[in-house]
């Protein structure tokens, strides 16, 4: 399997701390290049896992959804690039988008919008007061994203084909809310399987509890990365 095919699954490291976290890296081994450190684990201890990852050549996207003032959003962006992660998840707010990217400039890190969350649907949206259905707050945020300038955007499957027509290869698209199948969906509301995904268009998928609650995470991981490059070949 060649290393970018390798890089399109990112391992969410959905677990309470990190000495959990590590003993599953070290079980994943060479399966595995790239991880998700989300709140939980970030909150537990996680934060020196990124150190620990990239020196062993792995590459780190830190789930933290910021959402605060500019000045706020921008400062803590760029505390985040000199860590060496990969990815940042922002909400997908205009000010929000555009203060994470000047935050990130002149470094590596890579800014993906979340656009909305996979566990809600357009009865959640209205609850919130949204008047927009997913579909079209999706395609909102994906213009406001390309507009300020990041370099991708967090979406669940059922948009990745109206968002990559519209963005085009301009952004990265990352999708959790991906099973493979007959996996149970959990909290997800908008899912699919890696294939399905993958022709759609997305560029990363973010799976975690399919591999880490399977009976043999290793052999679930490698599973999903002989069907993701069977989908890109």
């Amino acid at each position: 399997m060649t290393e970018d095919a390798r890089d399109k699954l990112i391992v969410a490291l959905d677990l309470p701390d990190a000495a959990q976290a590590r003993a599953a890296i070290e079980h994943l081994g060479d399966v595995v290049t790239f991880y998700k450190i989300g709140m939980e684990l970030a909150y537990g201890g996680g934060f020196a896992l990124v150190d620990e990852l990239a020196r062993t050549g792995k590459k780190v996207f830190l789930d933290l959804k910021l959402h605060d003032i500019g000045h706020t959003v921008e400062k803590a962006t760029a505390q985040i690039a000199r860590l060496g992660v990969r990815c940042l998840t922002v909400h997908a707010f205009p000010q929000t988008l555009a203060a994470a990217a000047r935050g990130a400039q002149g470094s590596a890190l890579k800014v993906l919008g979340v656009t909305v969350l996979t566990s809600y649907d357009d009865t959640d949206l209205a609850a919130a007061g949204y008047r927009l259905n997913v579909k079209e707050l999706v395609a909102l945020r994906a213009k406001q994203a390309k507009e300020a300038g990041v370099a991708g955007l967090i979406l669940s499957p059922e948009e990745l084909v109206a968002t990559r027509a519209l963005v085009g290869k301009d952004l990265l698209l990352v999708t959790p809310g991906v099973r493979p199948a007959g996996a149970a969906p959990g909290d997800q509301k908008r899912v699919a399987t890696p294939t399905e995904a993958l022709k759609r268009g997305a560029d990363h998928l973010v799976i975690g509890r399919p591999i880490l609650a399977a009976a043999d995470p290793r052999q679930a991981a490698h599973a999903i990365q002989q069907e993701i490059l069977e989908a890109c070949g």
